[in-house]
């Protein structure tokens, strides 16, 4: 009995297959209609079949990608989390449509380079479909760059964070279809990280790791967060996106989801992930977050902090990590939070007030050597007034009453632009 689902799913993929080869060969639009209900129809049924929900993601629905592109010159921009099922979206639509290029974010289209290394334009190596990079020369596709584009398909896993660029790529892909009058489709994916906390980011913060006026943790997936670009008129000069989401089935908001991929090389697990928005704003100081580590954004630590703690760790120079970390083959002293049983949810100041206040037992110029790099840490904070309340000695409750006006107007905004529960 425990086989059937497996035998269900396998037949299932092998039908899927065939009803897409018929669908794409086939001359008749009632027939294609038809195919594409008989498909949705087994996929439901497969779903209920297995017992439990399953989540879909976008791209994984290709009975309502493509007739979207039937006919036109597609561009996709992607990275290695865009994946159908266990294929790479890219893969799966060579065969079945034209696609013309694909766009690269930060960390490249294999999803293999550091965090802020420029990425180079080149060529898939399977399709031969040219790559071109938006963190290179260019952030926004130009204007030459979407000539013979009809339409663009943008699939990227999020995590939730204002300061994880995927969503200012998104923002500029946008911008870049309004302008160039391309239709834009977004094949929606869950956020793992499903919160609303943290600072807004403000006007003098505007930045690629702040580019919208939000909290720290958005509470949004990507398609919904499109939509409030284009209804809050983001954009710019009264600019709308012709945009389509194909939304996920099987996922609401505060249901827990473990990606089947990591999103970048430094949030290889989950936990990396949950820690990622209370860990990423101590890039802007001196203490190491375990990059260079196989565990980064899961420790913390600092060579400086060698009289408080005894777990250690040395960040070395490692491929599909980080190649140059910080505190590169100097031991770091700190927190192991893979042994923690107690997380925070959403986002906490907890870790960067305690840290903080070990430097200042340390050194009479302790916010100089903590904050070694203030301009960097406002900008992920959005804001200066978290260091500035830090250096004061405010309390984390004292410090999230700046912010809390602010976000209850955002929790508002918000409601009206949620796709799913």
């Amino acid at each position: 009995m425990s086989d059937y689902p497996m035998l269900i799913s396998n037949k299932l993929h092998s039908f899927r297959n065939f009803a897409l080869q018929i669908y794409k060969n086939s001359m008749s639009y009632t027939k294609r209609i038809f195919l594409k209900y008989i498909l949705g129809t087994c996929i439901s049924c497969f779903m209920a079949l297995q017992g439990h929900a399953t989540v879909r993601n976008g791209a994984d629905q290709l009975e309502k990608l493509l007739p979207l592109l039937e006919g036109k010159q597609v561009s996709l921009v992607v990275n290695h989390t865009s994946l159908c099922g266990k294929t790479h979206l890219l893969d799966t639509l060579a065969n079945q449509v034209k696609i013309v290029r694909v766009f690269a974010p930060e960390h490249g289209f294999r999803g293999d380079a550091d965090a802020g290394e420029y990425i180079q334009n080149g060529k898939d190596t399977r399709t031969g479909v040219p790559i071109l990079s938006l963190y290179g020369k260019n952030k926004k596709p130009l204007p030459s760059q979407l000539t013979g584009t009809d339409v663009v398909v943008f699939d990227i896993q999020d995590v939730g964070a204002r300061f994880y660029t995927y969503i200012s790529t998104l923002y500029y892909v946008m911008q870049a279809c309004a302008e160039n009058q391309k239709e834009l489709i977004v094949l929606d994916r869950p956020n793992p990280c499903d919160y609303v906390d943290g600072p807004i980011r403000e006007k003098a913060y505007k930045s690629f790791v702040g580019m919208l006026p939000i909290p720290l943790l958005h509470g949004c997936t990507l398609g919904e967060m499109a939509g409030m670009i284009n209804g809050e008129g983001w954009l710019g000069k009264g600019l709308q996106c012709r945009l389509q989401v194909i939304r996920v089935e099987g996922w609401k908001h505060g249901q827990p989801y473990s990606l089947p991929v990591k999103p970048s090389p430094n949030l290889p697990n989950d936990l990396s992930i949950a820690l990622y928005p209370s860990l990423c704003p101590f890039e802007g100081t001196s203490v190491s977050i375990g990059r260079g580590t196989t565990y980064p954004f899961q420790v913390i630590g600092s060579p400086a902090l060698k009289d408080f703690f005894q777990f250690q760790f040395t960040p070395r120079s490692l491929k599909g990590f980080d190649k140059h970390p910080l505190h590169q083959n100097q031991a770091c002293f700190g927190l192991d939070l893979r042994t923690e049983k107690e997380l925070p949810q959403g986002f906490s100041l907890k870790y960067l007030l305690q840290f903080y206040q070990l430097y200042q037992k340390q050194y009479p110029d302790a916010e100089k050597r903590f904050f070694s790099r203030s301009q960097w840490f406002d900008l992920l904070m959005g804001t200066s007034q978290v260091r500035k309340d830090m250096i004061q000695g405010k309390t984390e409750s004292e410090i999230r009453q700046a912010w809390e006006k602010d976000l209850q107007a955002y929790r508002s905004l918000r409601e009206k632009y949620l796709l799913y529960e």
